[in-house]
């Protein structure tokens, strides 16, 4: 006689527990481990592999910055050296003008029949790259991207060379991660370690490179990538150290403390900026739009944008190059109003048309300088009108720096932290919270993407903008299962159930039933559908029916484990069980458990919402 349905038998936890037998527990699928907060061996082992992602990233923005200086020697001074030269002091007349056109041949012809990718500024190309390749960049551009690079800044492109670096040092990560045997997941930390290990080893600032990781490229603010990478800009800081020293990379006279109504003005300063960054962005990509409807290929384009930089640069040298000695002469005050308002003009022409153009080069320096101007010739004008204020112009420029990059990146920690690193002047930080986050409210309120992400949004990618702990994560899956269980047995037949569901009782409206053995202990799960097919004998006894040992989850784990693990074994349900009694089942979860403590959060959310607003009085 078949085995009747035990409608009784709805609380599992009543029931007893009994042996476990080997054969059947060799078949029940193993629950993934509750996700737990410390070190374990796969983070160790990522950790060592971002050390020495580390020591390569560092030598290699070294390589870099050689062959900036190389072709600064050949196209400007017609000599093969590799020692640091500067294209504003150049002598070539009006001859300086053709130089960045053939530096932008150059470049279009090693995008056209090298890699595409290339072009461009080097971060939002990664940033796709991790959002929809797995964090996959050929390894050609491993190679390609530097060479391009140096090649149109050392002909006079006025971009800086940490974003090439970047660029450079995220590609060098993700090939480690594809040569290696490791996770999209931790591909994706390689990468964001080699890319902050790059700027790390350039400017002696890995706090703010690890920040920027954080911020532009993981997407997350975890400990199982945060940690990788910062050893990883640690390891090519220390490199930095040994070869060059720790010094300040834009030394500065001392800030002094700052407070009251001079904060005040600070924070206007960064409000006016972070305005100017959101026009700086949109026109930038009005100019990248005007070059996508010139007859004539994208290869001929940097070719274009060359004119536009030589005739600047005959103009104004000071636009030609990276133009570090520029942001020194901007935060220790050595550039009158004049020359201040002259260099954030022609800079900004040069740059947004070079880059919109499609060439290859970095947005990190143009920024600085063209926000380190404009800072710079504010503040000197306020300290001439209100000189009992106190208004320091150099660090006017400092924070003009730091709020033009908060505000067209939205970088806001990067910026701030970036700032005091390459000057090590602590006190110029409450300044620099106040401007940037001025400019990071108004560049959110004016504009939806920024300067890194625009371009990539455009092609369909959606970029992450605020990163907060998983809701999901934070609930246990006790705290949300059923345990009203309605078991069957295994040797009930197709006949007596499909019966019993159709007497309409209450607790056979679930869509999933435990089956149990003559022992209770667990063999498997059926679903409403796999107990009403059509195509089954009636005389089939259950056990027949078990195709799969059942999924099972302890309550222990997190309802971001269930959703995990029923979509990794593509079902909708999960038995819970007692991890002293893995054949006994506790308990169920579904996915409709799993949106209904969502929708939960939800509605605490809009409560929060209604709550904050503020609705005109009558």
């Amino acid at each position: 006689m078949a085995q009747t349905p035990r409608p009784e038998a709805k609380n599992a936890d009543t029931k007893q527990p009994v042996p476990v037998s080997p054969a059947l527990a060799d078949a029940l699928p193993e629950a993934p481990a509750p996700l737990t907060i410390g070190m374990n061996r796969r983070l160790v082992s990522m950790c060592l592999l971002a050390i020495v992602v580390g020591l390569l990233a560092a030598p290699t923005a070294y390589i870099l910055i050689e062959l900036i200086n190389f072709f600064t020697q050949i196209f400007f001074y017609q000599r093969v050296s590799l020692q640091a030269a500067s294209p504003i002091v150049n002598n070539l007349g009006l001859w300086v003008i053709p130089v960045p056109v053939i530096g932008g041949l150059i470049v279009g012809a090693m995008a056209r029949w090298g890699a595409k990718a290339i072009r461009g500024h080097g971060l939002p190309e990664a940033m796709e790259q991790v959002l929809t390749n797995q964090s996959r960049i050929p390894a050609r551009i491993t190679f390609l991207k530097p060479l391009s690079s140096a090649i149109a800044i050392g002909a006079g492109g006025p971009f800086g060379a940490e974003g090439p670096i970047i660029a450079t040092g995220g590609a060098l990560g993700s090939l480690v991660g594809q040569l290696l045997r490791v996770t999209a997941m931790e591909r994706k930390t390689l990468l964001a370690a080699g890319a902050a290990a790059g700027m790390a080893a350039v400017f002696s600032a890995p706090v703010s490179a690890t920040l920027l990781a954080v911020e532009l490229l993981l997407f997350e603010f975890r400990g199982r990538s945060m940690v990788p990478v910062a050893l990883a800009c640690a390891t090519a800081t220390a490199f930095r150290a040994v070869l060059i020293g720790s010094g300040p990379v834009f030394a500065m006279a001392p800030v002094q403390e700052v407070g009251g109504a001079v904060l005040i003005i600070y924070s206007l300063m960064g409000l006016a900026i972070g305005a100017f960054s959101v026009l700086t962005t949109r026109v930038l990509y009005i100019i990248e739009d005007g070059f996508e409807k010139l007859p004539i290929h994208w290869m001929w384009w940097p070719a274009l944008g060359g004119v536009v930089v030589g005739v600047v640069g005959y103009i104004a040298p000071a636009t030609l190059g990276v133009g570090y000695e520029m942001i020194r002469g901007i935060v220790n005050a050595q550039l009158g109003f004049s020359a201040l308002a002259f260099l954030c003009v022609m800079k900004f022409v040069s740059w947004s048309i070079s880059l919109g153009s499609g060439t290859s080069g970095g947005t990190l320096a143009p920024m600085f300088i063209i926000g380190g101007a404009l800072g710079g010739a504010t503040g000197g004008v306020l300290a001439h009108l209100f000189p009992h204020l106190g208004i320091n112009p150099g660090l006017a420029g400092l924070v003009g720096m730091a709020a033009m990059f908060a505000g067209a990146t939205r970088a806001f920690l990067t910026a701030v932290v970036f700032a005091v690193e390459v000057t090590h002047q602590p006190n110029a930080l409450l300044p620099l919270l106040a401007a940037c986050g001025c400019a990071y409210l108004l560049s959110s309120l004016l504009m939806r993407n920024t300067i890194m992400t625009e371009k990539i949004s455009r092609r369909g990618v959606r970029v992450p903008d605020e990163y907060s702990a998983d809701p999901l994560a934070q609930i246990r899956v006790d705290s949300v299962c059923s345990r009203q269980l309605v078991t069957l047995g295994e040797n009930d037949t197709m006949e007596t159930i499909r019966a019993w569901l159709l007497r309409s009782e209450p607790e056979t409206y679930h869509q999933g039933y435990p089956v149990l053995d003559e022992n209770q202990e667990l063999i498997g799960v059926l679903t409403r559908r796999d107990l009403m097919a059509l195509d089954v004998a009636p005389e089939t006894r259950l056990r027949d029916l078990l195709k799969r040992a059942p999924v099972t989850l302890t309550g222990h784990h997190s309802l971001r484990d269930a959703a995990d693990h029923m979509v990794r074994h593509d079902v909708g349900r999960l038995i819970i069980i007692d991890a002293r009694t893995p054949r006994t089942p506790v308990g169920i979860i579904t996915r409709s458990d799993i949106l209904k403590a969502h929708r939960r959060r939800l509605g605490e959310q809009s409560d929060r919402q209604r709550y904050l607003h503020w609705r005109r009085p009558r």
